[in-house]
């Protein structure tokens, strides 16, 4: 393995005398010790994903996760008589996590090669590593946020939120409007920073200069008064989508300068991503000041480019263009003069007053 290898992002047991002590068509009362069911809590609790792919009778085995109280802790199970491979594959498949980022553990040398043979980018680690794997770089990330200790949760109510609008027959502002959205848009402390540099870590699709901010340079942002470090959440009546986008702003008396924005790629249909552009041009519109947003194309980010045009930016002249710092070779300049928006109808929005916080007087209004 390399020196600094990549975070796991999902470990896959296998159950028979791995997780738990014993073979459960042997033994319906198969042990669970106390040390791996730490494991299981300590990876869960660094936002881990974990899994199950275990050739078992499925419900048998469903039973005995249920009665040892670790059900709740595993994603997509795989249970059954098919390949491990195909299992593992399938559930990266259905989590959108690349392969790399996939841990198997087993017993059996065969099923290790197995899944290795079909899989060679899915590290494989034998039953007796277990207990060792939390102490491991690629099972310890460097900051552990208030998300990351929910992904879980996160994942689970995302699954029952699909399986819903699937079923839902109406008009998707209907499925929307059922979901009972809140969104909260507010001003980062120094515990949402950690939220934020998250972020723009992982978000790329959704990424307007696909620039990463370091928590030091946040930091430096928090006091400075013409900065805002703004971070949005989203819930429903399924659960958090915990941080679902980050906007970084520089506040100039004639122009707000949209220095990033980045929203995740899992809120997308819901409309987040134009919620937040209409909130930030209807407070510039009160706050009398035009809008300019640094765009960076990035080969992933042609969705970021297509909202900022909707939202009616556009590569224009204007005097308060001068008024910002020069923008590198790769940033073009999207300028906006904005008007009223209208609230969202498909979810509840609470924002901070930025027009009031940064109004300025009617006589240097444009």
């Amino acid at each position: 393995m390399p020196d600094q290898p990549s975070l796991v992002k999902c470990l896959v047991w296998d159950l028979d005398n791995t997780l738990w002590r014993g073979t459960l068509l042997e033994d319906h009362e198969v042990r669970l010790s106390d040390a791996i069911r730490e494991v299981v809590t300590t990876l869960d609790s660094r936002g881990i994903l974990q899994s199950v792919s275990s050739k078992n009778d499925q419900d048998l085995a469903l039973a005995r996760l249920e009665q040892l109280g670790i059900a709740e802790y595993f994603v997509l199970p795989k249970i059954g008589w098919g390949r491990k491979s195909d299992a593992v594959r399938e559930i990266a498949e259905q989590l959108r996590f690349k392969q790399n980022t996939m841990a198997f553990v087993d017993d059996q040398p065969a099923e290790r090669a197995e899944v290795l043979y079909h899989l060679p980018d899915v590290r494989c680690y034998r039953a007796d590593d277990v207990l060792g794997l939390p102490g491991r770089p690629e099972f310890s990330p460097a900051t552990v946020t208030t998300d990351s200790r929910r992904r879980r949760q996160m994942y689970q109510a995302g699954f029952r939120r699909e399986a819903e609008q699937q079923a839902f027959t109406g008009p998707d502002e209907d499925f929307l409007r059922s979901l009972e959205l809140t969104m909260e848009i507010g001003r980062a402390g120094t515990e949402e920073l950690s939220r934020v540099e998250e972020l723009t870590l992982r978000t790329s699709q959704m990424n307007a200069t696909g620039v990463h901010y370091s928590d030091e340079t946040l930091r430096g942002y928090l006091g400075d008064a013409h900065h805002e470090v703004l971070v949005t959440t989203l819930c429903d009546r399924f659960g958090p989508h915990g941080a679902v986008g980050v906007l970084l702003l520089r506040t100039h008396p004639t122009v707000w300068h949209l220095k990033l924005l980045a929203t995740s790629c899992r809120v997308v249909s819901f409309g987040a991503g134009t919620v937040i552009l209409n909130w930030l041009t209807d407070q510039a519109a009160r706050a009398g000041v035009h809008l300019v947003a640094d765009f960076r194309r990035t080969d992933r980010n042609r969705m970021m480019e297509i909202a900022y045009r909707f939202a009616g930016y556009e590569e224009q002249s204007c005097s308060c263009v001068d008024t910002l710092d020069t923008a590198g070779n790769t940033v073009q300049r999207l300028h906006l003069v904005p008007g009223p928006r209208d609230a969202p109808t498909t979810m509840r929005l609470s924002a901070p007053d930025l027009a009031a916080d940064h109004a300025v007087a009617s006589g240097t209004r444009h």
